[in-house]
């Protein structure tokens, strides 16, 4: 099976993906396990999620952040009773390696680079019966959106595409033969399907100064009262007494003019020159047409008329929400009067 952004006709292969019939190679990915007895509670305690009594054969959505609280690594989690399963993107593979290993000190775990080995097929639907097994447990990662995970917390009162997306391991040696049981789906599909569900990915949406709380990823792959972790200091700072200086939103473009903006198109408010944000992944999509999801400062009011900035001219875009300005200031606490002690009012 051939990773490519099409196999001729993107709409029907939405569809096709949509009713489940097809599959799509996701190209190139970091496949890192973990093992021995020591693997989800040094886990646990390196990662954004709750980890340390997750269930054989149980996803999760983890984050490794940086110690200010920006995204790193955005990791597809699942373990077998025996081995936990790294997923990350392609650019993450080595990064993550390196920094696990450097991590391990005394702890009772084995690290192992499993990328060549497997290759990682998105499907609608349910798991592929053609997945690898491991200890007993197929190594389908469920994708936890858009629900709200355990100690998760969700911005966005949209209500998406449905999105019962599963990741299968296929071993490298048998994706031919896999391949030929399904319609053949690219990535113009898969990027199309997503954005429809407003899913963030970290090739498309994370850049150095992402937080978590600007893509609602606090609903599934951060827990709010675990133990520490390198970042959750500005997890918990942004979310209970703060906001998040971005949201990412979801846009309808205007589709009369047959143009789909690139990723890094500026965003503007209609009626003024001041760029105010920027595409991260647009596509054409089988039922509503051209769609985007944009990253816009926090300051842009959602209900305001955008336009974006192509190469070929302008296009007007109007907003879905997903994560709203009002996101954060959970704990909503009265402001210190520094005049009196630091006392509250």
């Amino acid at each position: 099976m051939s990773v490519a952004a099409h196999f001729g006709n993107p709409m029907i292969e939405q569809r096709n993906l949509v009713a489940g019939t097809a599959i799509v190679e996701l190209g190139p990915r970091g496949i890192i396990t973990v093992s021995g007895e020591d693997r989800l509670t040094w886990l646990h305690s390196l990662l954004s999620q709750n980890l340390s009594n997750l269930a054989p054969g149980v996803s999760a959505e983890t984050l490794l952040l940086d110690p200010n609280g920006h995204v790193e690594q955005v990791i597809h989690f699942l373990d077998d009773g025996q081995t936990s399963w790294l997923i990350v993107e392609a650019e993450g593979r080595e990064p993550l390696l390196s920094w696990l290993n450097k991590m391990v000190f005394r702890k009772k775990v084995e690290i192992q680079d499993r990328s060549d080995d497997f290759a990682v097929v998105g499907h609608l639907g349910a798991a592929l019966t053609e997945a690898e097994v491991s200890n007993g447990v197929p190594l389908v990662w469920q994708d936890p959106w858009p629900g709200v995970v355990a100690g998760g917390v969700r911005y966005s009162m949209a209500r998406p595409a449905v999105w019962p997306w599963t990741e299968n391991l296929i071993a490298a040696s048998n994706i031919v033969a896999v391949a030929a049981n399904y319609e053949a789906a690219g990535l113009m599909a898969y990027d199309a399907v997503r954005v429809a569900a407003h899913r963030p990915r970290q090739l498309t949406e994370v850049d150095d100064k992402a937080l978590p709380h600007e893509f609602d990823w606090l609903s599934t792959a951060v827990h709010m009262s675990k133990g520490c972790y390198r970042g959750q200091e500005t997890i918990a700072k942004v979310h209970n007494l703060g906001h998040p200086p971005r949201r990412l939103t979801f846009l309808h473009l205007d589709g009369s003019g047959h143009a789909i903006p690139d990723a890094g198109d500026a965003v503007r408010v209609a009626g003024d020159e001041a760029i105010r944000g920027k595409i991260t992944v647009a596509a054409n999509h089988y039922e509503m047409g051209p769609i985007a999801l944009a990253l816009l400062s926090r300051s842009v009011p959602e209900a305001a008329h955008l336009v974006v900035e192509s190469s070929v001219g302008a296009i007007a875009a109007n907003q879905e929400v997903i994560v709203p300005a009002s996101a954060g200031k959970a704990a909503d606490l009265p402001k210190r009067n520094l005049l009196m002690g630091g006392r509250h009012k």
